[in-house]
């Protein structure tokens, strides 16, 4: 153990090592986000913004859009400075209108997974005291909003008219073909709070200036842990707007025009909204969206469109790779491929290269740090395993994973732990999470790990319990819950393990009531009311007895050991 205190002098040996023409020391932008985009459409007004299945908004387009939204938001809905906004759709051009809108008139973002059940969309709009929900008329989010409109948790649902994101052929063909995949707000039993997205938009209000200072929220995030409910990560205004700038900064022209970017992931992913939205969308680059990811329209998109970019979670980049309809479409004009939300194998690395011609690098960081902390060299060698090095103004140490006020020595493993301009002030109303999340001014990461003598940081294992499912924080604790409901689960305990596809995937072992007869599939059948696909376990183990430690507490380690000899991967 070292014996170093906690005032040690820091170990920041990258600044000796830093990739050529990035400047450690550089001035971090914290201009909030509405500013920059506003200062975009006008240098870059006749650019496309965004293409949506072909259908292109400029940035004048764009600016225009965000003006109108932003005063109806605030003259017809009544949305003030500190305003909880909740966004429920997937990636349209809506989404990006929405959100800036919000920001501009000092609202603040609540990010929501349309993938979640009404049950979690139910605390985060209960802890967030969202004030309204803007969504779509798609069923899959529309009636999850209406749900929670029901319970009495937001004012008002603004729904969007998903046909209208369309260019006008797919719009016709959608309404003729997919009617069925609409809702009809309009005869909705929450009829009178459903507000028309194309009323607000033709209102022709002109919001008031609102003077946006940098600590100012400008989203809630919600995260999780291993136990207890998810938490709000607080990020200000300062906080995405410096990590989008020390994106840009260690991209060095990566993001200008006429560079263009796939936006696969989700814009209501921290990573995603960081850098497939904020970060290109305030330098006058294309963002080309898709819903979600499908394997051949993607291709498609890429041949069709040509990004240089393409940031995504290890399994959607090998899937890429590695699709053998990809010899039909030419996707060479990928140069940068961003890797986040999960471990990188080398393997995916070297068929991206081979595929794309172009190359992979990893970046890593946690929803409460905005989210990017490190990234290997976009354009120099980086190392096998390593998550690069910090972000210029990023300071990374590592401390005792026994001690943490205690930093470890050079070379040495223990938790990684963070500070900069991109990482939050603390969880919203959570003083006892706070406490435990920051030792000596750092953010701790829950992660254990080390750097070497040139600043390349490596991860090695991980305190937290959290599972990372194709770039998705799962948390064990949401399962076993969901599995309790059942009245046959007397014990459950979840795991992680290695997953080909997903990187990692959660395993449950159960033990049943005595007496009681239940199948896996049965019980797989009864939490997916619960929890969403995502988090949906491999595979469910039953056991006569499950471990537990000397105070009686349910153990994972041995189910860890245990689940790693009988299939020979190695559990987390």
């Amino acid at each position: 153990m070292s014996t170093k205190s906690a005032t040690h002098q820091p170990y920041q040996p990258w600044l000796n090592n830093y990739p050529d023409g990035i400047d450690y020391f550089a001035p971090i932008d914290t201009t909030p986000v509405p500013e920059r985009i506003a200062r975009a459409v006008k240098t870059h007004a006749e650019r496309v913004a965004l293409d949506f299945l072909g259908k292109e908004t400029t940035y004048a387009e764009l600016g225009e859009a965000i003006d109108a939204m932003a005063g109806a938001l605030q003259k017809q809905m009544g949305i003030k400075k500190g305003d909880r906004v909740a966004l429920l759709m997937p990636n349209t051009h809506f989404f990006p209108i929405a959100y800036y809108a919000a920001l501009k008139i000092g609202a603040t973002v609540v990010n929501c997974n349309p993938l979640y059940t009404v049950s979690e969309l139910t605390h985060i709009l209960s802890a967030s005291d969202s004030k309204i929900i803007i969504t779509l008329d798609l069923a899959l989010t529309f009636e999850k909003a209406e749900a929670l409109a029901k319970k009495g948790l937001c004012e008002k649902v603004v729904v969007a008219h998903f046909p209208n994101a369309l260019p006008t052929l797919k719009k016709v063909l959608y309404k003729l073909l997919k009617s069925k995949d609409l809702s009809k707000p309009d005869t909705s039993s929450i009829k009178s709070q459903v507000v028309h997205w194309d009323d607000l938009a033709n209102a022709n209000d002109v919001a008031d200036k609102v003077d946006i200072a940098p600590d100012d929220m400008a989203i809630l995030q919600f995260t999780g842990g291993t136990t207890g409910l998810p938490k709000a990560a607080v990020l200000s205004h300062q906080n995405i707007a410096a990590n989008l700038s020390q994106i840009d900064l260690w991209g060095l022209d990566l993001f200008r025009p006429p560079a263009g970017l796939i936006a696969v992931l989700p814009f209501f992913h921290i990573f995603a909204m960081t850098v497939c939205m904020n970060t290109p969308l305030v330098s006058g680059v294309k963002v080309v969206m898709l819903p979600r990811y499908e394997k051949l329209p993607l291709l498609k998109l890429i041949a069709r469109t040509k990004p240089s970019i393409f940031p995504a979670v290890p399994t959607l980049s090998h899937a890429l790779a590695t699709a053998p309809e990809r010899e039909k479409y030419d996707i060479s004009s990928i140069k940068i491929g961003i890797s986040g939300g999960a471990a990188l194998p080398s393997e995916t690395k070297e068929l991206f290269a081979k595929a794309t011609g172009g190359r992979i690098a990893e970046g890593y960081g946690l929803t409460e740090t905005a989210p990017v902390l490190t990234c290997s060299p976009l354009y120099a060698p980086n190392k096998d395993n390593s998550i690069g090095q910090p972000l210029p103004g990023t300071d990374v140490q590592f401390v005792d994973v026994e001690d943490p006020k205690r930093f470890v020595g050079p070379g040495e493993r223990g938790e990684l732990v963070a500070k900069g301009p991109q990482v939050m002030p603390g969880y919203l109303n959570n003083p006892e999470a706070n406490e435990e999340a920051f030792v000596n001014g750092y953010f701790r990461t829950g992660d254990v790990g080390y750097i070497d003598e040139d600043g390349f940081i490596y991860i090695v294992d991980r305190i937290k319990d959290t599972i990372i499912c194709s770039g998705y924080n799962v948390y064990p604790r949401a399962i076993e819950d969901a599995l309790y409901h059942h009245d046959a689960v007397d014990e459950c305990n979840v795991i992680g393990a290695p997953d080909e596809y997903r990187g990692e995937a959660p395993i449950a072992f159960v033990k049943l009531v005595d007496g009681a007869n239940v199948t896996e599939e049965e019980l797989m059948t009864f939490i997916k009311t619960y929890i969403s696909k995502i988090e949906m376990p491999r595979e469910i183990i039953f056991k006569d007895e499950l471990p537990k430690t000397l105070i009686g507490k349910l153990s994972k380690k041995e189910l860890r050991e245990e689940y790693a000899e009988r299939s020979g991967q190695k559990a987390t």
